[in-house]
């Protein structure tokens, strides 16, 4: 099995569970680094610890101020990005093809991904849902995303 490279972008996460959550799948799902963008919580923050379990000491992670900026250093290092975001131009989580470096952002629990970031993004995917509700919370959407893209190499 060929390692897959997988970066993980919280950006703006006002919910510092959710952060804490995401660490969480991060580990599970073998992220190689996570960047905190915007005004996404950092550690040590004990909500962030509650849900982490220990993953916020694991994870390699880095607080990014601009994340416009690194989106395009990660797009200059090879890296594919991925908005896990519903609306227009999105295609299905599950049609994702394969690649070798792949970087999944995050946005805001209510808002989303800002316009000018969803710009620079090479994909827009969403996670097929069939019931009424059309929305997950951001961290649940985290982990299903990290397992669909660490799938493609199993």
């Amino acid at each position: 099995m060929n390692f897959k490279s997988m970066i993980v972008i919280a950006h703006n996460i006002r919910s510092l569970h959710n952060v804490g959550s995401v660490f969480r799948s991060a580990d599970v799902f073998d992220a190689e680094h996570i960047y905190l963008t915007g005004y996404t919580g950092i550690p040590p923050r004990k909500e962030i610890a509650k849900t982490a379990l220990g993953s916020e000491h694991r994870v390699k992670w880095t607080r990014y101020e601009n994340v416009i900026e690194l989106l395009e250093q990660l797009k200059k290092d090879g890296y594919r990005i991925i908005a896990l975001e519903t609306g227009e131009g999105s295609i299905s989580l599950n049609s994702l093809e394969s690649t070798d470096k792949d970087v999944v952002i995050l946005g805001n629990e209510v808002e989303g991904i800002e316009k000018d970031v969803i710009k620079i993004c090479d994909v827009i995917a969403e996670i097929p849902m069939q019931g009424q509700k059309k929305s997950l919370n951001v961290s649940v959407a985290a982990g299903i995303a990290m397992f669909a893209i660490r799938s493609q190499t199993r």
